[in-house]
């Protein structure tokens, strides 16, 4: 039986994807979520990252992870020492931004309220987020468990459905019935430890103290997302004093690669004002 325990502890190290293109530009830094990789941010990186300095970090809880991660680190640690810049390739130096998706996004939230971090700006891509515990019940757990794969699913129509865009082969186009085989696999990779994980710290979400957040927020979601409800976004955003949202209309829990014209959009509208 393997010891997870006893493996070597995750941390998680920061590497730069686009370089400073100028001396008033600032550090940008890029959390996936639970499942995925540093490749979520690959469309919105074409487009240049808003002309910032960006980093990004493959993440204990990426995509290959073994089951045991979630016993060999502390999630919201390793978080707060990449945003600090303590983490291992940083060079010490604090990021300005922070745009976080998932579940990277609920271990950036309760990093900032526990006053760990002070960025400069916060993005929170499809958060997932409750103001009231008894909100919580058996029905939530139920969907949040039982229909776990769809995320992985969506995760797959909408990759597969960039890289067909820009290679115009019809054989990127996988069929439904494959990406459900597809999504259930990937859900089967992070199993029952990685979905623990997940769904304590969104239990926890109604206990964080945000009422002293003063950083400026924006919550982007999709309006068609299946994974997390659009009151999380809509209550995240009452419950911080600084905060936006936005909805892309018509996309889902992916919008940096479903939409990735409009999601720097709407980041580069954002960080505009909050610098002017």
């Amino acid at each position: 039986m393997t010891a997870y325990p006893s493996a070597p502890p995750e941390t998680g190290a920061g590497r730069c994807r686009l370089p400073r293109v100028a001396v008033a530009s600032r550090r940008m830094l890029l959390l996936h979520g639970l499942g995925g990789d540093a490749s979520t941010w690959d469309a919105f990186l074409r487009r240049g990252g808003l002309g910032h300095e960006v980093w990004d970090a493959d993440l204990p809880w990426r995509g290959p992870a073994e089951p045991g991660w979630t016993l060999r680190c502390d999630p919201q640690r390793v978080v707060t020492d990449l945003v600090n810049g303590e983490a291992p390739g940083c060079a010490r130096e604090p990021f300005d931004i922070v745009v976080a998706h998932s579940y990277a996004a609920g271990l950036v939230l309760a990093a900032l309220a526990a006053g760990e971090i002070r960025p400069d700006a916060l993005v929170l891509v499809s958060p997932f987020y409750r103001a009231d515990a008894a909100s919580f019940d058996w029905p939530t757990i139920s969907y949040s468990l039982n229909d776990f794969h769809l995320v992985f699913v969506e995760a797959l129509r909408v990759s597969g459905a960039s890289r067909s865009a820009r290679t115009h082969r019809a054989a990127n186009h996988r069929t439904a019935s494959h990406r459900d085989w597809m999504g259930r696999q990937l859900r089967d990779r992070v199993g029952p430890y990685g979905w623990m994980a997940f769904f304590d710290l969104y239990l926890r979400t109604p206990f964080l103290r945000l009422d002293e957040v003063r950083v400026p927020v924006l919550v982007v979601r999709g309006d068609a997302d299946a994974a997390s409800r659009p009151e999380d976004s809509c209550q995240l955003t009452r419950a911080l004093a600084n905060a936006r949202f936005a909805s892309l209309p018509g996309c889902g829990h992916f919008p940096m690669i479903e939409q990735p014209e409009e999601f720097s959009r709407v980041i580069g509208r954002f960080l505009e004002s909050t610098w002017s």
